[in-house]
């Protein structure tokens, strides 16, 4: 059986406690909860009770340390949300490498029926001879 706790020590973790809180409190985290609704911006769940530890924080411009007093940064999302939304920055990074050699080409540079009247003619002449 633990002895019981002197004053002192109810008032030494009640104090622990209060700080812990203040400084959750200046978290972004809690910065935010505080300023939007919870509810995830992409799904529109709501959120609350033992629940709200599914919501998290997005940074818009992904740069964690980018941490606006008005939350112009944040986003709440779902856990599946932001997974989603980190999953497709990260295949969008992917894809804009530069090519080897180069710079990246242009998608709208592509000409996909080019060449199509010289390749028409080739089958004619090989149909005629």
């Amino acid at each position: 059986m633990s002895p019981k706790m002197t004053q002192t020590e109810q008032d030494r973790i009640i104090a622990e406690a209060r700080r812990n809180r203040e400084i959750r409190e200046k978290t972004y985290r809690e910065r935010a909860l505080k300023l939007f609704p919870w509810i995830c911006g992409r799904c529109g769940r709501e959120f609350s009770g033992k629940r709200l530890r599914e919501l998290t924080v997005h940074h818009k411009d992904h740069n964690h340390d980018n941490n606006p007093p008005d939350g112009s940064n944040w986003e709440l999302l779902c856990l599946y949300c932001h997974d989603n939304e980190h999953s497709r920055y990260d295949v969008a990074q992917w894809y804009d490498k530069e090519t080897p050699g180069g710079s990246q080409k242009n998608a709208s540079d592509f000409k996909p029926f080019a060449d199509l009247e010289r390749l028409l003619k080739g089958v004619k002449g090989t149909n005629n001879s």
